[in-house]
């Protein structure tokens, strides 16, 4: 099962879970200090800013981004949890969570999944730009896109609270 966050939350949230993978999709200059409890090799850092069109002085999501975060949990084992988190848990951790389940769930409808994170989280506003790149690289030919835009803005908050989606 897939767990998501905020920064703030995630010691607590490694802790309660029993997750012994975190991807981290965040800021590359942020700290993050990654749980003893999550051996290194079984930590993602992924360092970019949380924007959907490129900004002067900042990092936007890539495919390489995407590309490392499909690898990544396509080794995960789901024998624990695994802990999605980015700064606030609303935006890059919740494309991730979304982007996730989509791949490891192939023959699951994306917008059922879409829904169901939406239902976990009011808050969640998947991140546009790395949907739409995962979209690419799994061939969902915009239907991972339109699953995202059919569920719209999530509510405006500072910080998500953590959930879980459930992959099975």
């Amino acid at each position: 099962m897939i767990h998501v966050c905020s920064l703030a939350r995630l010691h607590s949230t490694v802790k309660t879970t029993g997750a012994r993978h975190i991807v981290t999709l965040i800021n590359a200059d942020t700290p993050v200090e990654r749980p003893q409890s999550v051996a290194a090799a079984d930590h993602l850092f992924l360092g970019f800013n949380d924007i959907i069109e490129p900004m002067e002085g900042m990092t936007p999501p890539a495919p390489e981004h995407v590309e490392a975060l499909l690898g990544f949990v396509g080794r995960w084992e789901r024998t624990s949890p695994i802990v999605i988190h980015c700064f606030a848990g609303i935006s890059r951790s919740t494309a991730a969570a979304f982007i996730t389940a989509c791949a490891l769930t192939p023959e699951r409808d994306e917008a059922e999944i879409a829904n169901r994170l939406r239902a976990a989280s009011p808050s969640a506003t998947p991140n546009a730009l790395l949907v739409r790149y995962a979209d690419e690289q799994l061939g969902r030919n915009g239907r991972m896109v339109r699953a995202i835009d059919a569920i719209g803005r999530g509510r405006t908050a500072f910080e998500g609270t953590p959930f879980r989606l459930d992959i099975a």
